[in-house]
């Protein structure tokens, strides 16, 4: 008898138009790209490959907790605390761009997390105005301009070499700038130590750089817009 759920694998289906590619940026250091290196158990995602070239790939091995494919974006459930995980960190100790298109359902959940070292590491929609990251076990909350966090949005979090947090919410820079330094650790999407806040909503994709620039934020807002 056949299994209900067989494994297979999703190529690129749509390319954004544009020359600039996160891939181009030497700095890039995970990138979960719209609807290309997926692999399916039947109708859900047990891993979603980087598709940078150093394979922090994002996998979940229990059934139950594997997020459902739909439409593109890979949709959580939080009642089931379905994430993906990675067996080594992300470390991000300097400057940082994190780009992530997005679409929450609640508030007070985790988009990326560290699930293993127990320092509660995490970027989290505390509500419908406010993000925080918590890095160091220290945190800091962007209050945003206006808007609901809780909507298909486009962010991109940066980290300048001062340790300056900037927040763009669909390519606008929120008036509020917080400070926050240290060594910011990723292996999750979804969650954050032990298997807390779980995310709940869709998400299309991710890109992480250990580089930050004024070029840089405007790529990866300009590249998520389309998305």
């Amino acid at each position: 008898m056949l299994a209900l759920k067989q494994a297979l694998s999703l190529v690129t289906i749509k390319k954004v138009g544009g020359a600039w590619q996160p891939s181009d940026e030497t700095g890039l250091e995970a990138w979960y790209k719209y609807q290309t290196g997926i692999t399916l158990n039947g109708s859900d995602v047990s891993r979603w490959t980087d598709s940078s070239s150093n394979s922090f790939d994002m996998s979940q091995a229990t059934a139950s907790e594997q997020p459902a494919y739909n439409s593109g974006a890979i949709d959580f459930d939080a009642s089931a605390t379905q994430n993906l995980g990675s067996a080594s960190d992300i470390t991000l100790s300097g400057a940082f761009t994190i780009g992530i298109r997005l679409n929450p359902a609640l508030n007070n959940v985790v988009v990326l997390g560290d699930n293993s070292l127990g320092e509660n590491e995490f970027i989290k929609i505390t509500n419908s105005t406010k993000l925080r990251m918590k890095i160091d076990n220290t945190s800091a909350d962007i209050t945003v301009n206006s808007g609901d966090l809780a909507a298909d949005n486009y962010l991109v979090i940066t980290r300048n070499a001062s340790n300056l947090l900037t927040l763009h919410i669909n390519g606008v820079a929120q008036t509020d700038t917080e400070t926050l330094g240290g060594t910011a650790n990723m292996d999750a999407i979804g969650v954050r130590a032990t298997d807390a806040n779980p995310y709940d909503g869709t998400i299309s994709e991710v890109q992480i750089y250990d580089t930050e620039s004024t070029e840089l934020t405007a790529n990866v807002n300009t590249y998520l817009s389309n998305l």
